[in-house]
């Protein structure tokens, strides 16, 4: 069915424009019009008082709808993860398994490639956070999983039929033929649970790693004379950072200094979300460890954050009420950004004609109030 969204805010790059109509066919933006010129055969739908963003783009999904991908067993349950983030603006993630067994890991791995060959709506591919990290830094995960990788990890995400395929690892615990050899075959390779010194990672990123998991977060700080991981993301142009922006991981003016250094482009919001989203739960298990949500942190019993009850259109307004910036900035982090890090900047990420019809209809107040993937 061809569709015009009338009557709407449209944020159409840095700019929003009120005096145009959205127009969607076949599962792609058709063009962007003034109403007097909607083309015959369009059927009308007036947004007035809405504005229409990019649909929301996730990269680090844990879990949602009182399911923890972890313990996801069907379809249905990957499905309910990514129903739960849809209600807050999310049209496409990648499923994120912490740090498991080698046999989870392959049941994971089995489900999604059924949910990618079913185009599963919002389902992008898979996120593998861990096992191959620094016990030294691993927070909430199971140390009794963490170990080295390995060519079998390899030939799973080098297949090419598990969609798009994002790997947090440890620089320093990861030989970097391997970090070569998972890029060239089309991984997405981010740095994360890790103590890797600026040599460390700056030899990962010239092997082709190209991103940082929940910076600042899970990793030393930068200092003096160690500026570490994070020194090396900052100082590396080409290197995406993922932040937790809902103002418990980190402090809003560390979030912004970052920021002042690598640009929104550069910078993408994520949820590190766990299977409290659309649920009224306040407890959950991530293997044997217990997890408590109070006062919007989820903690163990040490008080050791486990990550966060946080969904996309919060973190996006909490980029606004937090950071300081206009919302048609704050929402590039969580759109263009993560599009472009995926590789999906020519399909997703933007409202401009011949890109993917990801849609988000919000209030003033960013409340999702419907959304559209591939234009349903």
């Amino acid at each position: 069915m061809k569709k015009a969204l009338i009557n709407a805010e449209i944020l159409t790059g840095h700019s929003w424009q009120d005096e145009l109509t959205l127009l969607i066919d076949d599962g792609r933006i058709a063009g962007l019009c003034r109403e007097s010129d909607c083309p015959a055969g369009y059927e009308c739908e007036n947004y007035d008082g809405y504005r229409l963003l990019p649909g929301f783009i996730d990269t680090q999904v844990n879990g949602g709808g009182g399911v923890m991908l972890n313990n996801a067993t069907n379809l249905e349950d990957i499905a309910t993860i990514a129903a739960a983030h849809r209600k807050f603006g999310t049209t496409a993630m990648l499923p994120t398994l912490i740090t498991d067994s080698w046999e989870k890991m392959e049941r994971i791995a089995a489900l999604i490639r059924e949910a990618i060959a079913q185009d599963m709506p919002g389902i992008l591919g898979i996120h593998f956070e861990g096992p191959y990290l620094n016990p030294a830094r691993k927070g909430v995960h199971d140390e009794a999983h963490i170990r080295d990788i390995d060519d079998r990890f390899v030939d799973l995400v080098a297949a090419g039929d598990l969609g798009k395929v994002l790997v947090t690892l440890a620089p320093e615990k990861t030989p970097l033929e391997i970090i070569r050899e998972l890029t060239a075959k089309g991984v997405h390779v981010s740095a994360g649970h890790s103590t890797a010194s600026f040599k460390e990672m700056q030899a990962a990123i010239e092997a082709g790693l190209t991103g940082v998991t929940h910076l600042y977060n899970a990793m030393p700080p930068m200092e003096s004379r160690a500026p570490g991981l994070i020194g090396a993301a900052l100082n590396s142009p080409d290197v995406y950072c993922g932040i937790i922006n809902d103002g418990h991981h980190v402090h809003p003016a560390t979030l912004k200094a970052a920021l002042a250094v690598k640009g929104l482009d550069h910078m993408m919001l994520v949820t590190d979300a766990m299977s409290t989203i659309g649920t009224e739960e306040i407890h959950l298990t991530l293997g044997e460890t217990d997890i408590t949500l109070k006062d919007g942190r989820l903690t163990t019993k040490d008080g050791t954050l486990a990550g966060s009850a946080l969904d996309m259109a919060a973190a996006v307004r909490n980029a606004v009420t937090l950071l300081d910036l206009p919302l048609e900035e704050a929402v590039i982090m969580a759109t263009s950004s993560p599009a472009a890090f995926l590789g999906l900047e020519k399909t997703h990420g933007r409202i401009a004609a011949g890109m993917r019809a990801d849609i988000v209809a919000v209030r003033e107040d960013m409340t999702v109030v419907k959304s559209w993937i591939a234009g349903q």
